[in-house]
């Protein structure tokens, strides 16, 4: 009986370990924004998000991860150039926490208005936040943008 109970333990605290590997963090981003496009895809399905929209013609990518609990984690990647430009929309407060604590010890310079919050990452790029109430409101929900644009000096290699 013992044996059994350190087992269900174990499994769950092994799960709930493993709960955010999903979502995405700086190393993640800094990952995505040195590599094309096509390493884009094979991350984001490791991860477990499924690929909604794909354009060759206009090389964009959209992925969705759907979590339980109502919330989810859209990622749009759009490539100009050799530049790789993503923008997150969520409503998973455990992404917001994970990106902002996660650039919090290579911030070179922050400054905050009332609608956008803006994050400058060291050898990342610029993060920029905005925050909306969730439709239909709920006081426990938010709807976080965030679009991080790459540094001139960061390029997607083949």
């Amino acid at each position: 009986m013992k044996k059994l109970l350190l087992s269900a333990i174990l499994f769950c605290f092994a799960t709930a370990g493993f709960a955010q590997t999903n979502l995405i963090s700086y190393d993640d981003l800094s990952y995505l924004l040195h590599n094309n496009i096509n390493k884009a895809d094979t991350f984001f399905m490791a991860k477990g998000y499924t690929l909604v929209k794909k354009d060759e013609k206009k090389n964009t990518r959209k992925y969705e991860l759907k979590i339980a609990g109502g919330t989810y984690v859209t990622n749009s990647i759009r490539v100009d150039g050799r530049r790789m430009y993503i923008e997150m929309e969520t409503n998973e407060l455990a992404q917001y926490n994970m990106i902002y604590n996660s650039v919090s010890q290579y911030i070179n310079k922050e400054s905050s208005t009332p609608d956008v919050q803006t994050i400058l990452v060291k050898d990342l790029g610029t993060i920029y936040i905005m925050v909306n109430d969730a439709v239909p409101y709920n006081p426990t929900r938010r709807e976080y943008t965030l679009r991080i644009v790459a540094e001139k000096g960061i390029t997607a290699y083949n």
